[in-house]
């Protein structure tokens, strides 16, 4: 007779796409930390000296370091948007199958639309005034 665990695990579960978004938002949420050490670092120089702000912003301006940025800003929009359907969820809205399926659609829709809306902002918008 085989033992039944004492708590679920993975093996027990179905893999679904709640699930990989709530694994994502977790990642995201890691992602967002370690960005708030540049952001922190970034406005320490601002505070500091000129010079100290120039060698920032230098650095804030290379390509990779500006790609990574990107990465940034998807991981806050979709942990926003992500964190937006868990409140709901807490409320007890949005429960059932097809509906958690629906909302993961707008949470990955909404993530791309604000993530292009705020980066053409950010990095290209920045010469039209």
């Amino acid at each position: 007779m085989r033992e039944r665990p004492l708590s679920p695990h993975l093996s027990v579960w179905k893999f679904t796409t709640s699930m990989a978004m709530s694994i994502t938002n977790r990642i995201t949420g890691v992602i967002l930390s370690v960005g708030l050490l540049l952001l922190a670092w970034w406005l320490m120089a601002a505070a500091t000296s000129p010079s100290a702000y120039e060698g920032a912003t230098r650095v804030l301006s290379h390509g990779f370091v500006q790609f990574l940025l990107g990465g940034w800003l998807l991981s806050f929009a979709y942990h926003l948007c992500n964190g937006i359907r868990h409140l709901t969820w807490d409320m007890g809205l949005g429960m059932e199958r097809h509906e958690t399926r629906r909302s993961g659609v707008v949470t990955l829709v909404a993530t791309v639309v604000i993530t292009l809306a705020i980066g053409y902002l950010a990095f290209f918008a920045r010469g039209a005034s």
